[in-house]
């Protein structure tokens, strides 16, 4: 039975999970195309376990992790290519995620490892980047305008450029905004450019100050297109 309890950061990340955690990000999208397919191939109740192992949150039970090598054998084992074998270059790109990412800041509960790509990005100056999606809202005009779309890098070790504009995922909310120095040096704070619009005698998209370590997932945006590019 599956644990559903609420999620603590676990001591120790097992052999198995690294392992695991590797495989996944080879197979992902040759093999099964999101978390959905593969939580059913593994028989786990939903994805919310598949993404707190991928997120070295929780570790795999080794029969899990048996079954998944079982059932995509196929594509773990090195297969040598024949003369009729047509060798396909990797799809040049970064894909593109029409999941609802804001320039103010609304609940989202979705994951992306859930998603599927809606085409791919492809333009010189953003080979280094890992992924798009797009921009709602008006908080950062005139830097991202609605319905743009924006080449995202993912910063693994939170180290933040002061000043640069990034995508976070911070408590329930995905945003894009701009990141200042906070007065400690634990926290950030999140700047709207926008600073036109009013609500009433306040401004109506409020700088605010965020915890570094409650950022969930960091992305310096790193160019920004206005039209679809797949």
């Amino acid at each position: 039975m599956e644990d559903h309890s609420k999620p603590t950061k676990i001591k120790k990340i097992r052999p198995e999970t690294l392992e695991f955690i590797i495989l996944y990000n080879q197979l992902k999208g040759r093999a099964f195309s999101g978390n959905i397919q593969l939580a059913e191939a593994l028989g786990f109740n939903s994805t919310a376990s598949i993404t707190e192992i991928i997120k070295s949150r929780q570790n795999i039970d080794p029969e899990k992790l048996r079954r998944f090598k079982e059932i995509y054998k196929d594509y773990l084992t090195p297969q040598k290519p024949t003369e009729n074998t047509v060798i396909q270059q990797a799809e040049p790109g970064i894909p593109m995620y029409e999941i609802i990412a804001t320039a103010s800041g609304v609940e989202v509960y979705n994951d992306i490892n859930d998603t599927q790509s809606v085409g791919r990005m492809n333009f010189p100056g953003i080979e280094e980047c890992d992924f798009a999606l797009p921009v709602w809202g008006h908080s950062m005009y005139p830097y991202l305008e609605n319905g743009c779309w924006v080449a995202l890098k993912i910063i693994h070790d939170k180290k933040i450029l002061p000043g640069e504009v990034y995508y976070i995922e911070w408590g329930d909310y995905r945003m894009y905004k701009r990141l200042l120095p906070g007065d400690n040096p634990d926290e950030v704070i999140a700047h709207s450019d926008n600073i036109t619009e009013m609500s009433g005698n306040r401004l109506k998209y409020a700088p605010f100050v965020v915890k570094i370590d409650e950022i969930k997932k960091l992305c310096l945006v790193k160019d920004i297109h206005k039209k679809h590019n797949h």
